[in-house]
Formats: structure tokens, C-alpha cells, sequence
């Protein structure tokens, strides 16, 4: 069924230090986020077994640690984390970021994330 969704509408969570999602659309095969973390916030590191996950940055810059790597990425760029790759996100700049996120299969925390700190 086609609807129109935006993020005022959308199912929110709050995950990690005030970070924030809103759930734009979820299948079993795939889902797509707008996602929010304030400045000086960071998830842990971790990876997913099954999930394949796009990140693109609406608004800010975002540095991703992926297998050891560092990555920074500005507005308007994005990057691919395959499956069993370990990463993270951070905001270390003194401003909120906004980014995009999908995911295919869509990757459910209750089982396709294993914290590894």
C-alpha cells in the first residue's frame, strides 16, 4: 500500500545518549530511518550478521569507525556497512546530525546486533 510518511508522523525512538529515530518505513526485507544525534553523542561499537546498512548525511558531519578505519563523512555524502563489518557513529563536531539510514534486511536489534564493548 502506498502512503505518504514524514518524520512528524513517523514511529519514534530514542536510542543510545538522547539520539532519536523515526521509522519512515519497515519491512522484513528492508526499512529506512531518519535519524538525529545531538553533538558529542556516539553509539557503540557493534555489528549486525544478516543487515546491510546505507547511512547518508542530510545535515552535519558524522565520523564512522568501521573495522578499524575512520571515515568522516559531510552532507550529502553516504557509506555502505556490510554485514559483520564492526562499526560505530559519532557526532564529535559541536552540532546536531541528521542522517538517512536503510537497511536491508531490515535489522532489528532484538536480533541481528551483537555489541562487541
Amino acid at each position: 500500500m502506498s502512503r505518504v510518511v514524514d518524520k512528524n508522523s513517523a514511529p519514534h525512538y530514542f536510542w543510545g545518549d538522547k539520539c532519536s529515530s523515526w521509522i519512515l518505513m519497515s519491512r522484513d526485507s528492508l526499512s529506512v530511518k531518519i535519524e538525529t544525534m545531538p553533538a558529542g553523542t556516539k553509539e557503540t561499537l557493534h555489528f549486525h550478521s544478516a543487515s546491510r546498512q546505507f547511512f547518508f548525511i542530510l545535515k552535519g558531519v558524522a565520523q564512522f569507525y568501521v573495522n578499524g578505519k575512520i571515515f568522516t563523512l559531510k552532507e550529502q555524502q553516504g557509506i555502505t556497512i556490510e554485514p559483520m563489518m564492526k562499526h560505530y557513529i559519532a557526532n564529535e563536531s559541536p552540532e546536531p546530525i541528521d542522517f538517512i539510514l536503510v537497511a536491508q534486511p531490515d535489522n532489528d536489534t532484538s536480533n541481528d546486533r551483537t555489541d562487541v564493548e
